[in-house]
């Protein structure tokens, strides 16, 4: 085999052992994982974790509904899947990440609602800048947990 040839090989090789690496890795995170339970591990969650941005705008949209937001729950959640989808995640996987979207914010709501002090005004400011950069369709993970 001449010299280009081995090049070739080894150059195939490596480009299927990225593909097939960075797949598992992404999939295998998304595999087991529901979304967060509580409030803690949806404000802790890994930037790098795949659920961290479902994770963490679910659980924004839990507390802005408690809290008495006026916005569109729904609308929140369609224009985060949809930026999700353009950001090139593969589509087998947005059904996962919907679900973590929606596991977290229920879980959240089911958690806080009853907490008659949840609202209190260093916790309200911080849901409001959170809420209003999802709306404005910034997305990345790093909601704020104000006491």
């Amino acid at each position: 085999m001449g010299g280009t040839s081995k090049i070739a090989v080894y150059a195939a090789f490596a480009a299927a052992l990225l593909v097939a690496l960075s797949a598992c890795s992404s999939v295998g995170k998304l595999r087991n994982k529901e979304g967060a339970s509580t409030e803690i591990e949806a404000r802790t969650v890994a930037p790098e974790d795949p659920l961290a941005r479902p994770m963490q705008v679910g659980w924004t949209s839990a507390r802005a509904t408690h809290c008495g937001f006026v916005f569109n729950p729904d609308q929140l959640r369609s224009d985060f899947l949809a930026a999700e989808a353009r950001s090139g995640i593969p589509p087998e996987q947005i059904p996962k990440i919907a679900r973590a979207y929606d596991y977290t914010r229920q879980s959240v709501f089911d958690t806080i609602k009853d907490d008659l002090n949840y609202c209190n005004k260093e916790r309200t400011a911080a849901i409001r800048l959170d809420l209003n950069r999802f709306l404005a369709g910034d997305y990345t993970p790093s909601a704020r947990m104000a006491r």
